[in-house]
């Protein structure tokens, strides 16, 4: 206005620089990024209750996981019975054999009466193929549920003749303990749970009472047992497991395995599923009541965390999230569900799951396979990958806008108001589909699953991401100036020189689409990248520029001529010049990587 003194000409001078420096396209980017990303993972069966969880997906660095239903099938086959009265081992064959009814009718009468549990539907199964049905004769009088560390449960039956049936099964060691055992026994015994652990069988020990009193303990460790035996269970790895497990380890992922389940059970199954780990297992007796630096210390080393309970998985997650881990943490029961919520990225399972564990969750995989999370990672990387490269794009492109509409004005030059409101409307009409829709439909790059996860508090914002879109769109600004000069040392009026400058933006910004879609391969490389919207936009962009320019009633709204063939060579070599120079920094960062390896 001090240069011109004319209102009206002021404000439409203004206009065009106030709507080119606000780059409103970012939140609408990153909102538009996050929902359709939530929504593609949706149909692939992985439910995501934040839209944020997306991004945090792909910062994932430790996978805590169950065993049972996670790595294993959760079939939970009743394979062998031991029992303690003839020292013997009884395989699937021989469960119909009559000194193994006492053991096999007091592990069903231990265990629920409509069982929902897959090795207490297992020890039903048995029951009703090898021993006489008694179920309908007897009813529950009193229950002590599953709890003590390590964890046990005991049922009392009764008939109508006063007949009482008082049942217990647990862990091999709670049993054990409740039990009158001589010492040689007990140790004999624990050599037991060990082979049969090793040999990845899950082991429950079984015992029965004759306690006659109605005035019954408070605590069901205080009930004297007569130990029966053991019921192993076998429960194999998912097919498929150990490709999934070399998929999180490629992409530089830890896994850590929280289980209820004995240390030679675990080992035994992580091995077949292909987990590593060169430490020994940490019991959670031996996490819980220790300092969270100590805790840190266990959970670096070692992979295995068993006998876990609520209290010594919350500690466990919490110390990796202290540790600076990003924590995805695996559950689908009632007891999980503190360590759930605690996690970075609570995972339910979808079908097999509690109700309790999928609210406190915040994904749900629905149909438990855990291959689904890995999709879930390589959406939260892929996404923030092109949510970066939209980023730098509307950086990149905003500022030629800006200083091709102000530079002019600034420096005095012959034709001071190059672009008007209309000009800048059409440059960001076509931005606002190029950010928000092409480089979210962007597929997933080929290297992308075999680096290191980012850090969660990394940004693309930071100034070293920043400098290099700075430095783009400042060359694409020296190369539209360029062809304004040009446009005007050739006698060029003010029309043809808008013509000239607005067809070397929009060039320029074809190429800067393209080149954006990969900070590491070549344009010619990200063409494998199959992306429909791509030419999609760029061919609707183009053919946009030419009615601008050869229909008349158009080009005269818009204020610019038809350019010549040559004119039209000259602005896609200044473009195409002021913009793929980057393929020379991406060729040595190629190079680069190619050296160190």
């Amino acid at each position: 206005y001090i240069q011109s003194g004319d209102w009206i000409e002021s404000l439409l001078s203004g206009l065009p620089l106030a709507m080119s420096v606000l780059p409103e396209e970012i939140p609408v980017a990153f909102t538009t990024f996050m929902a359709l990303g939530a929504w593609k993972l949706m149909r692939e069966g992985v439910i995501i209750k934040r839209s944020s969880i997306v991004e945090t997906l792909g910062s994932t660095t430790v996978i805590c996981c169950d065993k049972t239903g996670t790595i294993t099938q959760n079939a939970m086959r009743l394979a062998v019975l031991y029992d303690f009265k003839s020292d013997k081992i009884y395989d699937e064959k021989d469960f119909s054999n009559p000194e193994l009814s006492n053991l096999i009718q007091t592990a069903m009468w231990a265990s629920e009466p409509v069982p929902f549990d897959p090795m207490e539907k297992s020890l039903h199964k048995v029951y009703e193929s090898t021993q006489t049905d008694d179920r309908t004769r007897f009813s529950m009088v009193h229950e002590y549920p599953l709890e003590g560390r390590p964890p046990m449960m005991t049922h009392v039956f009764e008939n109508a003749d006063g007949t009482r049936i008082i049942a217990a099964k647990g862990a091999p060691k709670a049993l054990l303990e409740v039990s009158d055992l001589t010492d040689f026994d007990r140790q004999k015994l624990f050599g037991l749970i060990s082979d049969l652990g090793k040999k990845g069988y899950r082991v429950l020990g079984v015992g029965r009472s004759s306690f006659a009193s109605d005035n019954y303990p408070e605590r069901q460790q205080d009930i004297p047992f007569e130990f029966l035996g053991f019921v192993a269970f076998d429960d194999p790895p998912k097919e498929g497991i150990s490709d999934v497990f070399d998929q999180i380890y490629q992409a530089g992922i830890k896994v850590k395995v929280i289980t209820g389940d004995n240390a030679d059970t675990t080992q035994a199954v992580a091995k077949t599923a292909g987990i590593v780990s060169d430490f020994p297992p940490v019991d959670g007796a031996d996490i819980v009541g220790k300092p969270q630096e100590e805790i840190i210390q266990l959970s670096r080393k070692t992979a295995f965390f068993t006998r876990m309970f609520p209290e010594a998985k919350l500690s466990v997650v919490n110390a990796l999230k202290a540790d600076g881990e990003v924590v995805a943490m695996l559950g689908d029961g009632v007891n999980d569900a503190p360590a759930l919520k605690a996690a970075h990225i609570g995972v339910a399972m979808g079908d097999k799951g509690t109700e309790i564990a999928k609210a406190a969750a915040s994904l749900v995989i629905t149909n438990d396979d855990l291959a689904k999370l890995i999709t879930g990672i390589a959406a939260g990387r892929r996404i923030y990958a092109n949510i970066k490269k939209a980023i730098q794009y509307i950086i990149s492109i905003h500022i030629p806008i800006i200083l091709t509409v102000s530079l002019p004005l600034f420096l005095g030059w012959i034709y001071p108001n190059i672009f008007t409101p209309i000009h800048v409307i059409f440059l960001e009409l076509v931005m606002g589909p190029t950010c928000s829709i092409v480089y979210e439909n962007e597929p997933m790059e080929k290297n992308t699953m075999i680096r290191r996860p980012r850090k969660m508090t990394e940004t693309f914002l930071n100034w070293r991401e920043l400098s290099m879109s700075v430095i783009q769109g400042l060359a694409i600004t020296i190369g539209v100036l360029v062809a304004y000069q040009v446009a005007v040392r050739s006698g060029a009026d003010e029309i043809n020189t808008r013509a000239m400058v607005f067809t070397t933006l929009i060039f320029a910004n074809v190429f800067l689409c393209l080149v954006n879609r990969s900070f590491y391969y070549s344009v010619f490389e990200s063409f494998s990248n199959r992306n429909m919207l791509f030419p999609m936009i760029i061919g609707t962009t183009l053919l946009l520029l030419a009615i601008i320019l050869y229909v008349a009633p158009v080009a005269a709204f818009f204020k610019v001529s038809g350019l010549t063939a040559a004119e039209l060579g000259m602005a896609t070599l200044i473009s195409g010049v002021s913009v793929l120079w980057f393929e020379g920094i991406k060729a040595y960062r190629r190079f680069k990587v190619r050296r160190e390896v």
